[in-house]
């Protein structure tokens, strides 16, 4: 009951968001439940696939509510505590997210803020080596000592190469220049790579306040990225941060495979109640200590589909990780209730993470920005229409590519591929 109704709560707002309208070349969208706060997202296509240096993209994010035309840092800061808001900035392979969380009724001063850095962004020199470098270089350093981060980090490399391979941080070797970040944002700031995506405020407001404030965009940039293809690979860092590592990955290309989905969920050790095991196939071999956790990426263009397996020693890495390619290489035969078990948490999972506001946007923001539908209602249906037949193709077409291993920790006792019978 609870998982149909929390479907129906992200359907309905899925709904009202919908509505995408162009406004005055920048696409538009809102949704307004009578929320107390509101808050509005500044998407643009400005990831790191797109960058024109390594770690650019990670330096722009930085860069982001820093000195403009309009007003200091300092400023913007002060003004933002005065309103009781909240400005952040996030960055993903494909995207470049600057959001502003804020009282209803405040959203004049916010758009403006975050249009500011879109039109008016200064870029000085002394602000990349006094506040964006050393930031850049702490997150870089945190991602590096994270096993699980650089784990992913490695296997979009080994999957991808170039595009979606392109490194997510910059580093000190990156040597990148105010230069290079005003090359990458001319190119990035225009109004074909933006979308304004509200959530607690009227679609009428928000698309007369982009008007306004965005008006000045050019129309249109240079961005290019290439095609992704898959290649797959395999590597090993010796690491001495954390728990002992494996990622067993596998990559498609193309459009978002709702088999994927659920095939995710159908092998996800996370159980639906707590302090009970689940019913996953993988949980029954899994040691006390170790863990293994489904990771699935979308892009574009592009997937990344992948098992986490983490434990204190590498012997608990090497019993989880056979069990989970066990698991994988039996996927295929699922059906009946359990394939209708791993549709229905497929579908929770996605629904109930678009009731919240950073959900709402992961899912529909890109679909706003590409012009596609941007309702979550299409999304649904198509995994209700995953057969048993589509998943256990999807399934053999995985398990056919080379896979993408990265092995973290003690390199000279984890297990190579072959070992957990790839």
């Amino acid at each position: 009951m609870f998982r149909t109704s929390a479907a129906r709560r992200a359907s309905r707002l899925a709904r009202n968001f919908a509505t995408v309208v162009d406004t005055a070349g920048v696409k538009v969208a809102a949704v307004d439940n009578g929320e107390a706060t509101s808050a509005v997202t500044f998407l643009v296509k400005a990831g790191s696939r797109y960058q024109n240096k390594p770690g650019v993209a990670h330096a722009l994010k930085n860069f982001a509510f820093k000195s403009t035309s309009k007003r200091s840092a300092l400023g913007t800061i002060r003004e933002s505590e005065l309103y009781g808001g909240v400005l952040s900035s996030s960055l993903s392979r494909e995207h470049l997210a600057l959001t502003a969380e804020f009282l209803r009724g405040d959203e004049p001063f916010f758009v403006d803020v975050l249009s500011s850095f879109l039109t008016n962004a200064k870029f000085t020199r002394h602000e990349l080596q006094e506040y964006v470098a050393p930031v850049c270089e702490s997150e870089a350093t945190a991602a590096a000592e994270n096993p699980a981060s650089r784990a992913v980090e490695l296997a979009h490399i080994l999957a991808f190469r170039q595009g979606l391979g392109a490194p997510l941080f910059s580093t000190a070797d990156n040597h990148v220049t105010v230069d290079y970040i005003k090359d990458f944002a001319s190119s990035a700031f225009t109004k074909d790579n933006v979308a304004v995506l509200g959530t607690g405020v009227s679609q009428e407001t928000l698309s007369k306040l982009v008007e306004q404030s965005l008006g000045s965009l050019a129309s249109s940039g240079s961005l290019s990225s290439p095609a992704s293809t898959y290649f797959g690979g395999e590597t090993r860092v010796d690491s001495h941060h954390g728990p002992q590592t494996v990622f067993i990955g596998f990559g498609k290309t193309g459009a978002f495979s709702p088999e994927l989905a659920v095939l995710s969920s159908h092998l996800s050790p996370q159980p639906s109640l707590k302090w009970s095991k689940g019913l996953s196939p993988i949980v029954a071999e899994i040691p006390e200590t170790a863990s293994v956790q489904t990771v699935l990426l979308p892009y574009s263009d592009a997937s990344l589909f992948g098992l986490l397996v983490q434990g204190q020693t590498t012997e608990d890495v090497k019993a989880a990780g056979k069990a989970a390619v066990a698991a994988l290489k039996e996927a295929g035969n699922v059906k009946g209730e359990e394939l209708k078990r791993a549709i229905a948490k497929a579908k929770f999972a996605i629904a109930s993470s678009a009731e919240g506001r950073n959900g709402l946007i992961a899912t529909l923001g890109p679909k706003v920005l590409s012009g596609a539908a941007s309702t979550l209602e299409d999304t649904l249906s198509s995994l209700d229409k995953v057969q048993a037949s589509a998943l256990s193709q999807a399934t053999a077409s995985l398990l056919k590519t080379k896979p993408t291993y990265v092995a973290v920790g003690d390199i000279s006792a984890l297990p190579y591929a072959d070992e957990l019978g790839l």
